[in-house]
């Protein structure tokens, strides 16, 4: 029991380190998903206010999820972050308040609703910071992938709107005037968002990363048009902008390409400086979502480095990616592989013999 117990207080430390790293707070619905008892697309449906409380949506008891917000709030005390309580509206018409918990006692959910923000922050930054967590969520239409039929008329359409009811048309939801701007322009989106008094995100779930993605937002009609022009106006400079942007991050991706293979060479004398560069080149992919990319990877963190030099010996050195390909299940692959890739890596971590 007492080993169980430490486990899951590794685990959530972890989760949390790793949140406070990427965005300088921790909140408990971070650390739920790195726990992996909450899935991101389950996140959206709740926000959707599809669902009446979050833990409907984790297959975890009671007493664990009891257990794992206790450690949160001890670690989050002697790291010295300051609690900042946060409120949660759906992104429905109504925005209403978002349950946590199926009890609904009022300390669980304030409990659920504490974000706890690093005190490197400044104050300034940390209000700001809770303006921005506390602002009301952008609506969210669907463009639904089977047939649907509306609450209201019991009609139907290509988007809808969830209510507590149940799915609305845009023209019960008093949102049929509005036009549809796809996705791909940012500049565009950007200032036609700005302009409309009322605006919606539409998705649609996307079958193979089993989430909700993005397809364009609805903008008033007039605003679309007056973000035209102002696109326009300013084309050239927008394009010597990016120009240079793509400069900048060529350079900066470069720069952190040689950090990590440099930190790689430093752990890891015995690995070949090819394999180095290569491991560095992958783990940095700029927009490959990999450790490289993370904010411990582009810190040159010596655990983020250590990661992407075992993810690639697992896939490149041993028969891991065929044991998966077999029917194996993850658990089981790594396992079998975890002796050839360990005496790979203690190689690796043995300076290479002097020959001088």
């Amino acid at each position: 029991m007492a080993n169980r117990a430490g486990d899951l207080e590794q685990r959530v430390v972890r989760a949390a380190e790793a949140a406070l790293a990427e965005r300088q707070f921790v909140s408990p619905v971070a650390v739920l998903v790195g726990l992996g008892w909450l899935a991101p697309s389950h996140v959206d449906v709740w926000r959707q206010g599809r669902i009446d409380s979050l833990e409907d949506a984790m297959n975890v008891s009671a007493a664990k999820l009891s257990a794992a917000m206790c450690v949160l709030q001890r670690w989050a005390c002697r790291r010295g972050l300051v609690a900042s309580e946060v409120a949660y509206a759906a992104r429905t018409p109504d925005r209403r308040d978002l349950r946590f918990s199926e009890s609904g006692s009022p300390e669980v959910e304030r409990a659920y609703r504490t974000h706890w923000v690093s005190p490197e922050l400044s104050a300034s930054r940390r209000e700001r910071l809770a303006q921005r967590q506390s602002r009301p969520p952008e609506l969210v239409v669907i463009a639904p992938l089977n047939d649907w039929t509306c609450t209201a008329c019991e009609g139907t359409g290509s988007l809808l709107i969830m209510d507590e009811p149940g799915p609305l048309c845009l023209a019960c939801a008093d949102m049929d005037h509005l036009v549809f701007l796809p996705a791909g322009d940012a500049a565009l989106t950007r200032r036609a968002k700005r302009a409309s008094r009322l605006s919606a995100v539409v998705v649609r779930f996307g079958r193979a990363r089993r989430r909700y993605e993005r397809q364009g937002i609805l903008v008033e009609e007039e605003a679309l048009e007056r973000a035209e022009r102002e696109c326009l106006a300013d084309e050239e400079a927008r394009a010597r902008r990016r120009k240079r942007d793509r400069e900048r991050r060529a350079l900066e991706d470069a720069g952190l390409r040689r950090r990590f293979a440099a930190a790689i060479g430093r752990l890891f004398p015995g690995c070949p400086g090819l394999r180095a560069e290569a491991i560095a080149r992958h783990a940095a992919a700029r927009g490959s979502g990999r450790v490289g990319r993370s904010a411990a990877g582009r810190a040159v963190d010596p655990g983020a480095v250590e990661l992407a030099v075992i993810a690639t010996v697992r896939h490149e050195d041993t028969g891991y990616d065929e044991l998966l390909m077999s029917g194996a299940s993850r658990g089981e692959a790594r396992e079998r592989v975890r002796p050839e890739m360990e005496r790979i890596l203690e190689r690796w971590r043995t300076p290479p013999p002097d020959v001088s």
